[in-house]
């Protein structure tokens, strides 16, 4: 994963990587419906969900998720999200494993960001800003106006650009290769957003900061620590430079959009610290970083440095421990981390989730159902309960054999989340301790559903079919299984009729 997006002028024929994507057929120069990106932007997504820097940590995925509600619900309120956007967009962020600072919109309301891009943000407000950014590139239909703009700008050249940039980013041969076609060489400084679609993103993002309840200091300092990178270390991991080129008048418009009482920079969140923490270590820095982060906690002067300090070190001490498999360090990390982060919701609730993620990877599931009760993850069949608390205490439940308990919470969340493979997943192993095998292999299916990998969903309901007319299951089981299955089978062919057109 890597550098995104927006598109320039490009004539040609779309590579040869490219023939087998799949992309919609749009036509040339066309307007884009929303359906329409929509789709291209599922098309997209699905090699995304290949890609082995592909991440889902259900914590900075949640946490991610809960700043781009907040600017959702903003968005809306000012009228720059329309409902027809809300509704056809999917909405979703994914996260790449690389130390890049990075992040980027895709068509169909899907995001990009690195965990590179979370370690360096100083505060809540920081990542806010570039997720405003970001969002604001999609309400402002950027993608489908520079389409339109661009006549001779094909569905699989769009798609072929996308992936060649992704690709570049760990190897620029490939990825090179990948953006080569015909008459066409794609350099990535072709494939960035205009500045006055850059300007406007900025604009319109800022203006969603103090609305969603981020301060809108986070924008200014988020610019002035891309624009320190940009003067001493941009090296390359900073690619957020050049797909989104700062410049001096854009840097000044941020600093006189702040109002008299926007003046004084807010101190990082205690939750903040710890999902930077996070970042650092699931970034796989190696096992010498990871060992220093365990032993900056056991430094003499470790006890006079501020909280928040103390909390982000810990918290990585912890986590790297763990991967290191030093139990007991692990847990002395978390024996000091809790009382700090106790008086703070958001921070006692982290780290009650890194207790239950360290006991249950030691084999203790009993310890880890005690931490997720003490983070306040009671758990109901109703409950609206956060993603990381349901998954985590379905794992425990799985390993204490009490699958059956989390049955309807998980049915709950899947109803409401219909395209959210890993709840789907973890449902079909509830279904499967149950000893309920066709319920299981349509969650499987719908799982593969969820990453848009129809060939593999419809293998899946193919074998419900076969398990249903075994006399597997029952009649209503048998019957979902037989309509999502002529459901899938239309997508796939409408995949290899836009192959064709295109």
């Amino acid at each position: 994963m890597a550098v995104i997006l927006a598109l320039s002028a490009l004539a040609g024929t779309a590579p040869a990587a490219a023939q087998g994507f799949g992309l919609p057929s749009l036509g040339d120069g066309q307007d884009l419906t929303t359906a329409q990106e929509r789709k291209l932007g599922d098309r997209i997504i699905k090699e995304l969900y290949r890609d082995p820097d592909y991440l889902d940590d259900v914590v900075l995925t949640d946490y991610m998720s809960q700043i781009l509600a907040s600017l959702m619900k903003a968005s809306e309120q000012r009228g720059e999200l329309s409902d027809e956007l809300k509704e056809r967009y999917a909405w979703q962020i994914l996260l790449g494993r690389d130390k890049q600072v990075n992040a980027f919109a895709l068509p169909g309301g899907y995001f990009g960001v690195y965990l590179g891009l979370i370690a360096v943000t100083g505060t809540r407000d920081e990542l806010a800003s570039v997720m405003a950014h970001e969002m604001s590139h999609v309400t402002q239909r950027h993608i489908a106006r520079m389409i339109s703009q661009q006549g001779k700008m094909t569905p699989l050249m769009i798609g072929s650009m996308v992936l060649g940039a992704l690709a570049a980013s760990r190897n620029p041969d490939a990825g090179m290769a990948m953006m080569m076609g015909g008459q066409a060489a794609v350099m990535q400084s072709q494939i960035n957003f205009t500045r006055d679609m850059e300007r406007e993103a900025d604009r319109i993002g800022f203006s969603l900061m103090k609305p969603a309840g981020f301060a809108p200091q986070g924008f200014v300092g988020m610019f002035d620590r891309l624009q320190q990178a940009n003067r001493i270390n941009d090296n390359g991991d900073w690619p957020y430079l050049r797909s989104h080129p700062l410049t001096t008048q854009r840097i000044a418009d941020m600093h006189t959009r702040l109002g008299r009482d926007d003046v004084a920079e807010p101190a990082a969140s205690l939750e903040h610290v710890m999902m930077v923490a996070r970042a650092r270590v699931l970034m796989r820095p190696g096992a010498q970083a990871l060992r220093q982060y365990v032993d900056e906690t056991r430094d003499v002067a470790f006890a006079q440095k501020s909280l928040n300090r103390r909390v982000g070190a810990l918290y990585a001490a912890a986590l790297s421990a763990l991967y290191l498999q030093d139990e007991a360090q692990a847990r002395e990390a978390l024996g000091k981390l809790k009382p700090l982060a106790q008086s703070d919701a958001a921070a006692n609730r982290q780290a009650h989730l890194l207790a239950a993620e360290v006991e249950m990877a030691t084999g203790h599931a009993q310890e880890a159902l005690r931490e997720l009760d003490a983070g306040g993850a009671k758990i109901t069949a109703t409950a609206d309960v956060g993603r990381p608390e349901l998954l985590a205490r379905t794992q425990v439940m799985l390993k204490l054999q009490r699958a059956a308990e989390m049955t309807g919470p998980l049915q709950t969340w899947v109803t409401t989340h219909p395209a959210d493979a890993g709840a789907w997943q973890a449902l079909a192993e509830v279904w499967r301790q149950q000893n309920q095998p066709l319920r299981a292999i349509r969650a499987e299916a719908e799982a593969q559903m969820g990453h848009y990998d129809y060939a593999a969903a419809r293998d899946r309901f193919k074998a419900g079919q076969d398990l249903a007319r075994k006399g597997g299951g029952d009649f209503y089981d048998a019957s979902i299984i037989d309509t999502r299955l002529r459901e899938v089978e239309s997508l796939l062919k409408e995949q290899a009729s836009d192959r064709t057109l295109d």
